[in-house]
């Protein structure tokens, strides 16, 4: 299986544990993070979505101008443009970026934030939408013929879009949500599935209900799974869990403690109870700033030395999880970290294992 390292380039350097500078567009600081995500072997970068923050798809062209290697993950959410304008959108990011853009599609989030940009679905209704948003943008980008489309939430007369993926068939798609409705529309769409830091058990868990209701559809071994985390590494485990409790005090003074918000998403609720109910879990994933924050998005963390932390992470691949999104609290640091220490060491390993597996099957 391929292993996959994403990271995150925002607009400006900010976390639960760091206040920032104040600016909102930090164009120096855009560089510096993607060249050293790029230079520490990470594959892509998301490029996030909140109503409070820069448009994702124009950070994404800036940043595809100054790269060369580094994927472009942009997270979009459906309904707010036209699918055929979208699907144009990524299609010409892509030729930019020569075979570079992915879509990282949000339905969710919590209701508030969504409402702030005049949407006021219901959640079951977002997904139905999603469905054919994401339907219609895989029509545009994969039809030699002009495609008609009648739906519940759009009608397409007419159709053939001229710029095409660069990438064949089309351009990946990374699916976000933990709701029985987004897991339907995942087992339909989504070349990757995204989840959020959990337990081994309930990862495990989520693996197999995202293959089960993929096999209706003849998709269960074409999903592949993505685990987004918080490494907090340093020489040591002792260092290490030293280095997390000052991040959490950090993290304390900067933001204070928020309880989860009654319109959060599904994903936030489970990852907020699990926080809530236990500081470790398995070997070392750590729920103190998910506990504080409010699970407000992926918050949850491996601690330890690179050893430690890239054994859990092999934990995970064994489960099916061959795409790691990281990204860290000290952000420039943290990347930089990565790349030369942890990164190396948990390709060292899944490249270990893998080879075990053809032994075994060999024999």
């Amino acid at each position: 299986m391929t292993l996959e390292f994403i990271g995150l380039v925002g607009a400006h350097e900010q976390s639960e544990s760091d206040a920032g500078n104040g600016k909102i567009v930090d164009i120096p600081f855009i560089k510096a993070f993607s060249h050293a995500q790029e230079y520490a072997g990470f594959d892509k970068v998301l490029l996030a979505v909140n109503t409070r923050a820069p448009d994702s798809m124009i950070i994404a062209s800036y940043v595809a101008a100054f790269t060369e290697k580094l994927g472009l993950l942009v997270a979009h959410r459906p309904g707010f443009q036209a699918p055929t304008f979208a699907a144009r959108q990524f299609a010409t990011l892509d030729q930019l970026s020569q075979g570079r853009a992915s879509i990282n599609v949000i339905t969710g989030g919590d209701s508030g934030d969504l409402q702030r940009d005049g949407d006021f679905l219901t959640k079951d209704e977002r997904y139905a939408r999603t469905g054919e948003y994401v339907q219609i943008m895989k029509q545009v980008w994969q039809s030699d013929q002009p495609f008609d489309f009648e739906g519940a939430f759009y009608q397409v007369r007419d159709n053939l879009t001229e710029v095409k993926p660069l990438q064949k068939p089309r351009v990946p798609i990374y699916f976000s949500g933990a709701s029985h409705a987004a897991v339907e529309i995942a087992a339909q769409h989504a070349d990757v599935y995204m989840m959020w830091g959990e337990p081994l058990e309930q990862v495990a868990a989520r693996i197999e209900q995202v293959r089960e209701a993929a096999k209706k559809y003849g998709r269960e071994n074409e999903i592949r799974f993505s685990l987004s985390l918080r490494p907090i590494i340093a020489a040591s485990d002792e260092q290490a869990w030293a280095r997390a409790e000052s991040l959490l005090a950090a993290a304390q003074a900067n933001i204070g403690g928020k309880a989860i918000q009654p319109d959060s998403n599904v994903g936030s609720q489970r990852l907020y109870q699990l926080a809530t109910a236990r500081k470790v879990y398995d070997s070392c994933l750590w729920t103190g700033i998910a506990a504080l924050s409010g699970a407000a998005g992926n918050s949850t963390s491996l601690v330890g030395s690179p050893e430690t932390v890239a054994n859990a992470a092999l934990e995970y691949y064994k489960l099916g999880v061959t795409t790691f999104l990281f990204r860290g609290f000290d952000q420039l640091r943290d990347a930089t970290e990565y790349g030369q220490y942890l990164l190396p060491v948990i390709r060292q390993k899944v490249a270990e294992y893998e080879a075990e597996q053809k032994r075994s099957s060999a024999a």
